[in-house]
């Protein structure tokens, strides 16, 4: 597998922290980005206690994790999203972009899908950066259980939307670090209007069932 150099905006939370953690287990070099340095840094040190001195992870601001990086993920709370991408417009510019933001608004029934003028806040980001090479993935996966310490979440899989076929490929590798198999390329960037909202089900599976739920495709004979 490719080795990368990845810039996590938000990597001080729960997705981003635990995304972090299974890449730099994985072999790649992981810098963690936050509004606070000081937190990034010490976020990095926590999973360096947890993954082993071995591994390469850093933290810093969102800008120069942008910067920095040969791939970028977006693992950033919804509100607020797309003034942070306009800020770091052209460090992501020509740059490989993962979305893994899920636009969710929650009140007493429970999570729904937001409405996005865009359609989702992949294609949002698109539209704020053209010349980023965006790409949605890892949308499903349980912060918990990125984070357990437990081996790959081979009961998952990671589905992968984009309208840049080679992108695609860098998400549909990366998977391989989580669930031990390739992702599923789903197809177009659209189809994150589909995927981001979905969260919410799962979401409502796991309060209700008391356990992390994921996404299993049948059918596709899928091992990797």
């Amino acid at each position: 597998m490719t080795s990368y150099k990845i810039g996590i905006i938000g990597g001080t939370g729960p997705q981003g922290k635990g995304l972090a953690y299974r890449f730099a287990q994985a072999g790649h070099t992981v810098v963690l980005g936050s509004r606070s340095t000081e937190r990034a840094e010490r976020t990095a040190t926590e999973i360096v206690r947890r993954a082993g001195d071995a591994v390469s992870i850093s933290g810093t601001d969102n800008a120069t994790a942008a910067e920095s990086a040969d791939v970028v993920l977006l693992a950033v709370p919804y509100n607020g999203h797309a003034a942070l991408v306009e800020s770091l417009r052209t460090r992501l510019a020509g740059k490989v972009v993962l979305s893994c933001v899920n636009p969710l608004g929650f009140d007493q029934r429970g999570p729904y899908g937001l409405n996005v003028a865009e359609g989702s806040a992949a294609e949002e980001a698109q539209r704020i950066v053209p010349e980023a090479r965006l790409v949605g993935a890892f949308h499903h996966l349980s912060a918990t259980s990125l984070w357990s310490g437990a081996g790959l979440l081979d009961h998952e899989d990671v589905l992968v939307c984009g309208d840049d076929s080679e992108a695609k490929t860098v998400a549909v590798e990366l998977a391989r670090t989580v669930t031990g198999r390739a992702g599923i390329d789903v197809g177009a960037l659209r189809l994150a209007r589909q995927l981001e909202p979905f969260t919410a089900v799962l979401i409502g599976v796991n309060k209700r069932y008391k356990v992390r739920s994921g996404i299993r495709i049948a059918g596709l004979g899928h091992e990797g």
